[in-house]
This record gives C-alpha cells, sequence and structure tokens, in this order.
C-alpha cells in the first residue's frame, strides 16, 4: 500500500536540502532512498514535480512524497549454500565466497546471492529497495569474499542504510598488494567517479565524483631472493564507494594481486620460488577479504562486530610467502 508523506516547511527548515528535510522529519526512511524516491518523481513542492534531491526550501513550502508500494521480485531461487555466520528475525550476517554476485544484473539474474537467500527463504527478505537486490543493504564486489549483513525487513534495511550513510559501520578489509605503500601507514582522501576511458572501471578525481576516505596499515612485508616484493594491508573504509580499495591501492601504485581490472602485470622473477609463481598466476580471485563488519543492531539496540578468516585460497598463499620469506 502506498504512503504519503506531507510537511510543512518552517523558519527553522528554510534554506536547507529537500532531501535532508525529508530525512529529518521522517528518520525511518534513509537518505539514499529519499534520494531515489525524488529522482523517480515521487517528489511535489507546491504542487510541482521536483527531482533534484539538493533543492533549496523556503519558508512554507508545501512538501508532498509518495512512497510507492514496494515491488514484489520476481527471481529464481538459487540453490547455493550459504555460510551463514549469524542469523535472528531481522538480519542475517553471510560470509560470501568469492566467484558470486551479490545481486541481479546484466548479464546473470538467476546466480546470485539474492537468489540463493530466495532459495533459502523466500519471506525473509526486505523489499524497500529494487526490485532485484531485495534485502541487499551493502554490496562487496563478485571475486572480493568476507562479510555481508541482509536485512530481513524495511525497518532493519532503513536503519542499516542510514549506518551506513552517516558512515558508522564498522568495515576492515585484507588484502595483498604488489610492492610497498609509501608511507607505510595512512588515509587516502580522493574523489572517485566513473572512470571516462572504461564505463565498468572506477578512476580517482580531485575535484568530480564522491569522496571516498580509506585508512589503511601494512601489516606484513615479503621481500627476498624469492619472491616479488608483496605487501600483507589491512583497509578500514570511512566510505564505502564502488571497487574503493582497488582503485585506492591502485592510485598509490600498489594494484591487489589477482585484481582483473586495476592490475599490475606480474613479471616473473628469475629465481621466484616455483610453488609461489604458481599460486600467484593461478590466483582466480583478488586478494581481497571483507574481514569485519560491525554495526549497531536497529532492534537489539547493541553493538554487534563480526570478523571471519581468510579463506583457504588466501591462507595457503600467504603460508607460502611467510616460509619462503624464512
Amino acid at each position: 500500500m502506498e504512503k504519503k508523506i506531507s510537511l510543512i516547511v518552517n523558519e527553522t527548515s528554510q534554506n536547507i536540502r529537500v532531501d535532508s528535510f525529508i530525512n529529518k522529519h521522517n528518520e525511518l526512511i534513509s537518505r539514499t532512498r529519499i534520494k531515489n524516491l525524488i529522482l523517480k518523481k515521487n517528489l511535489r513542492i507546491n504542487n510541482r514535480i521536483i527531482t533534484d534531491p539538493s533543492k533549496k526550501l523556503s519558508i512554507n513550502d508545501k512538501i508532498e512524497i509518495l512512497i510507492p508500494e514496494p515491488k514484489k521480485a520476481s527471481l529464481k531461487p538459487y540453490k547455493y549454500k550459504l555460510n551463514i555466520i549469524y542469523e535472528d528475525n531481522d538480519l542475517l550476517v553471510i560470509n560470501k565466497p568469492a566467484g558470486i554476485v551479490i545481486h541481479p544484473g546484466a548479464g546473470n539474474y538467476d546466480n546470485t546471492l539474492v537468489n540463493a537467500l530466495i532459495n533459502y527463504d523466500q519471506k525473509l527478505l526486505s523489499n524497500i529497495g529494487d526490485e532485484l537486490r531485495p534485502g541487499i543493504v551493502h554490496r562487496i564486489d563478485k571475486n572480493t569474499s568476507g562479510l555481508v549483513v541482509v536485512a530481513k525487513n524495511n525497518f532493519t534495511h532503513e536503519n542499516l542504510s542510514s549506518q551506513f550513510s552517516e558512515h558508522s559501520i564498522i568495515r576492515s578489509y585484507q588484502l595483498l598488494i604488489w610492492g610497498k605503500l609509501r608511507p607505510s601507514k595512512g588515509k587516502i582522501i580522493t574523489f572517485i567517479k566513473r572512470s571516462s576511458k572504461n564505463r565498468q572501471m572506477m578512476e580517482v578525481s580531485q575535484s568530480k565524483g564522491k569522496k571516498a576516505i580509506t585508512n589503511y596499515e601494512t601489516l606484513e612485508i615479503f621481500e627476498n631472493k624469492k619472491t616479488p616484493t608483496l605487501t600483507l594491508v589491512e583497509c578500514k573504509l570511512e566510505t564505502g564507494r564502488t571497487h574503493q580499495i582497488r582503485v585506492h591501492m591502485n592510485y598509490m601504485g600498489n594494484s591487489i594481486v589477482g585484481d582483473d581490472k586495476y592490475k599490475k602485470k606480474f613479471k616473473k622473477i628469475k629465481n621466484i620460488d616455483e610453488t609461489l609463481n604458481n599460486l600467484l598466476t593461478n590466483l582466480n580471485r583478488q586478494f581481497l577479504h571483507a574481514k569485519t563488519l560491525g554495526f549497531f543492531h536497529p532492534i537489539k539496540k547493541k553493538e554487534m562486530i563480526f570478523t571471519s578468516k581468510l579463506p583457504h585460497e588466501l591462507e595457503i598463499l600467504l603460508k607460502k610467502l611467510r616460509n619462503t620469506n624464512n
């Protein structure tokens, strides 16, 4: 059933953005969702359709925003064993392996995590987002492994979405990169926008796009006569832009091992350990793992933090590097 929210702008709210104004008066609707509703022509100001979420308001403006009835997903179930590490009545935390896409999209509508969730229990997912993304609050890339939280109901979805928008979610990743980071620890602050050369890729910009902040720290360096120089890094995200860590590492000149998009050509060194060489060249994913995920539970009203171990194929590579380093 569709719902209409009507508001009048008073003196204290003039000159603020309309999406902020609506969010301030109805915190159950995330700012991201409000923006999407506005872009889809669901907002009227003084009875005129407005499609600009950043429109500034004037005193006595009459605001009406229509919240349509959620669409029902018409997706096929996918028989796939989910690694569920936590579940309650409101949400799931899943440890996603590399190789599976989070939600349906061009070229793959059936073999995704969403399809697997529908197979697990079709009734458990929130339905306020895109009909192809029921329950999905955030994403990690197909060839990245690690933790993802999924919402079972709309209240939880909105609340978690707001936490992501406010950058209060704890997210840390482990990754293996080519070379050494200089400085070895720091914060990367740039804008990230879609690449002008390849629409499937993103790139750093100094003025356009969305602000992206990555905190990084060197954990371990592998460097001797039998190995190329490689570094194990931990990144903590303050923002969650598309391909953020991959783009930021590439920007630093240290692309992630196994990254097929933002890659550095691997030049085989003469005396490289043969087993290590095979592990590096045959890795069919990027060495990037969403290790820690923390959030404030919308219903239980407490902070919850989850961690996951590196998957086997990454642990083997690390173990070999450590043994070769001795």
